[in-house]
């Protein structure tokens, strides 16, 4: 098949553009001397997520419980459910420990930890639970030197089905960074106070083996890892412009892209119209403090090289509109006549991603196998 055959829209992976990207993770991973866990929700494909395991990675970190029960049925078993863990969504956790799932959920209170437990000894249960610590104020987990991280530990060694395995973190505020020295300040940051907090937990008398870290940012910023046995990292299988923006790859690393057909102008305007608007796009304009605006997205022609100065700047629902930026194109129907074929880099990956069925493998304009994506909670 080739590009022509596609009905668009329709969502691009460049494989060469990924297994770099894979690579170049894994092997550095590999040279700070931890384990890497890619987080599979960017992509919630099985194919993908094999060709990450192919290249070393142990294991895998999932947002959905229907992820992780997708991916065991693929036959991967190490799991780890990386979303504060709820009291209704316990049994279908235990169903999937009771078929085999090496899954561990996470818990950032004290009132999650009791409910789990609670659970473990009333069903028989041997839940392995890791505590999610907060070293950057972005989202949940516990203070790394609060009590209630001592308060947690301690009720996950009551003994009983349920065990403390570990303490786990993610420093989603890189994503608002822009700078190498930022950076590496916020990779040192993640990584001191997750060990903070695992030091604080063994010196409590309380087992925690593992010290799990990551966003894709840090963990190509990171300089060293002591205390650190794994890491955790998802966008980077794709990269994104948000990525760019933060400075960790370029716009040619990019490896999703969404193939669009020009379906009409305004002229005047300097508009040619396509048929990606945010349904194909997503929403996501990308962070606050971006270093440069894309709009909804990068334009490149249809083998996937940038078109400099074009960008999706508006979006309808099926409608997308690209244009240059400053003095308005008025050739713009030349440039681009009705039926060009035109790909666009994304703002967010796993928002773009999260609008397709499914991916088709790509390398320049020749398409190769499609990869079925995942869908529910």
């Amino acid at each position: 098949m080739h590009l022509q055959d596609l009905n668009t829209p329709a969502a691009l992976v460049d494989t060469a553009r990924m297994q770099r990207n894979i690579a170049r993770m894994q092997q550095r991973m590999g040279s700070l001397g931890v384990a890497f866990r890619p987080h599979v929700k960017t992509t919630k494909c099985v194919a993908i997520a094999q060709a990450q395991i192919t290249a070393g990675a142990r294991g895998i970190t999932v947002s959905t419980l229907k992820e992780a029960e997708q991916f065991f049925a693929a036959g991967i078993k190490d799991i780890l459910y990386a979303v504060g863990m709820s009291p209704p969504k316990l049994k279908q956790a235990a169903a999937l420990i009771a078929q085999g799932c090496a899954l561990k959920i996470i818990a950032d209170s004290a009132a999650s930890a009791a409910a789990i437990v609670a659970y473990a000894r009333q069903h028989g249960v041997p839940f392995e639970v890791w505590i999610e610590i907060d070293t950057d104020g972005h989202r949940s987990g516990v203070q790394p030197q609060g009590d209630e991280l001592i308060t947690i530990g301690q009720l996950l060694h009551q003994g009983g089905p349920a065990t403390l395995g570990g303490v786990m973190t993610h420093a989603g505020s890189s994503y608002d960074l822009n700078t190498p020295e930022a950076l590496q300040a916020m990779a040192e940051q993640e990584r001191s106070l997750c060990v903070l907090a695992a030091e604080r937990l063994r010196a409590a008398g309380l087992r925690c083996p593992v010290v799990s870290v990551g966003s894709t940012p840090t963990a190509l910023s990171a300089q060293q890892l002591q205390g650190v046995t794994e890491v955790r990292a998802g966008v980077y299988v794709f990269f994104d412009l948000v990525m760019a923006n933060v400075g960790v790859c370029s716009l040619e690393d990019v490896a999703l892209s969404v193939l669009t057909t020009v379906i009409g102008h305004q002229s005047d305007k300097g508009w040619a119209i396509v048929d990606a608007g945010w349904m194909a796009m997503s929403r996501d304009r990308g962070t606050q403090k971006q270093t440069r605006d894309y709009g909804y997205g990068q334009l490149c022609d249809a083998n996937g090289q940038r078109i400099e100065g074009y960008t999706l700047t508006g979006a309808n629902q099926e409608h997308g509109i690209v244009s240059r930026s400053g003095e308005a194109d008025q050739n713009i129907a030349q440039h681009f006549p009705v039926g060009t074929q035109l790909r666009v880099l994304p703002n967010h990956a796993c928002a773009t991603g999260a609008q397709f069925p499914e991916y088709h493998a790509v390398n320049g304009q020749e398409v190769g196998a499609t990869w079925p994506r995942f869908y529910g909670w």
